[in-house]
């Protein structure tokens, strides 16, 4: 099954002091390339597409040329929030593309074979996300007051790619829209229509770069993996 790979990268990086957080150095590339190129070296992937503001373009657009990037299709703009900018991508897809990986730019450290993971989850139960079990209690407050303890167990860290089949994840878009639902998280789409989400297990390096001193992380990280 051939996969379309739609990066979204079209916030306006608010936790970042306004500074976009996809265009920040990491290593010897900026950040949205080294997302790139884990996409580009999957060999499930067929094509990229690239969600971001308009003003992001053309340096995104030159940074893939730069990293080597063979299989960008196309640069969309993004729209008011995550679901019309996911959706905005998802009307650039070929269409013979058979599932569809909706990943955030800013988590550059995803792994290549953790995205081939995810898409062999797919095929076999309609859609899968990337994730990871919680470290630390979790609780649910209210006004302060701690309501409930929910058991750790059965609790995951959501991260992207979120991979789903294309008529699966085409019809829950659908249902959204029609029902006037905007959501942060693609897998709900596919929840909404009584869909089923594999919860693939991917790695705790997988961070989403979000505050200053996140990119601090991400570059700890990338060294090591390449002092491996």
């Amino acid at each position: 099954m051939s996969t379309s790979a739609v990066i979204v990268c079209a916030g306006n990086s608010t936790r970042m002091g306004g500074i976009n957080k996809i265009l920040l150095p990491l290593g010897n590339r900026l950040v949205i390339g080294v997302t790139m190129q884990a996409f580009q070296a999957c060999e499930s992937i067929s094509e990229i597409i690239i969600v971001a503001r308009d003003s992001d373009i053309p340096e995104i657009i030159k940074e893939a040329e730069n990293a080597g990037i063979t299989k960008l299709k196309e640069c969309t703009t993004g729209g008011n929030t995550r679901q019309e900018s996911v959706i905005n991508g998802i009307k650039k897809i070929s269409k013979d593309s058979q599932l569809v990986a909706v990943h955030d730019g800013a988590r550059p450290l995803i792994k290549p074979e953790h995205i081939e993971k995810a898409i062999k989850d797919a095929k076999v139960f309609g859609g899968a996300t990337l994730g990871v079990p919680v470290k630390d209690t979790i609780k649910v407050v209210d006004d302060g007051i701690i309501t409930d303890t929910p058991p750790r167990k059965s609790l995951y860290i959501t991260q992207t790619p979120q991979i789903f089949k294309r008529n699966l994840y085409f019809e829950g878009i659908d249902f959204a829209l029609e029902h006037g639902l905007d959501f942060t998280d693609d897998c709900q789409l596919v929840e909404a229509i009584g869909g089923k989400v594999y919860m693939t297990t991917g790695d705790y390096t997988n961070i989403k770069i979000t505050t200053p001193e996140d990119i601090k992380i991400a570059e700890t990280l990338l060294k090591m993996r390449y002092e491996k």
